[in-house]
């Protein structure tokens, strides 16, 4: 079984990109320089806005989570994995974690990258209010997790 969603954010002025454990993205359209994980705002989609197959998906272990973000010629993609705990009721953002922690705002766990580990070139292209990031989320249901 395979879904896929896109959705959209922007770019904002402080953009910074240095948490170590975790990526967000918010439909909220203020930044502080003190939230490091978000690399977009303004996104057009938060977790609760996640159909129930998809929830279901997600709350499984053996779901792949993919999330794909573009901007202009740059793509990076952030790969994790479902959890029993995952209840996708967050009505403002999505964060993938590398860690197993689980709330209303994850995601993903286990992710293979936070927000430090993307390209420079893309947090730099981000911090224009201007970018348009272009998201897809991909859910695949594996046999079992590696």
């Amino acid at each position: 079984m395979r879904y896929e969603v896109r959705f959209e954010a922007s770019g904002h002025r402080n953009v910074i990109g240095t948490h170590r454990t975790t990526l967000e993205i918010t439909k909220e359209s203020h930044l502080t320089r003190n939230g490091t994980c978000i690399v977009a705002t303004d996104s057009t989609l938060a977790l609760r806005g996640l159909n129930e197959d998809i929830r279901e998906l997600a709350r499984r272990n053996t779901t792949r989570i993919v999330l794909e973000m573009t901007a202009g010629a740059l793509t990076e993609r952030v790969v994790g994995w479902g959890s029993s705990g995952l209840t996708y009721k967050s009505e403002t953002c999505m964060v993938a974690r590398t860690s197993q922690y689980e709330c209303d705002r994850t995601l993903m766990v286990n992710a293979d990258r936070a927000a430090q580990d993307l390209s420079r070139k893309l947090v730099k292209m981000l911090r224009n209010p201007d970018a348009c990031l272009s998201c897809k989320l991909m859910y695949l249901s594996e046999q079992r997790r590696p």
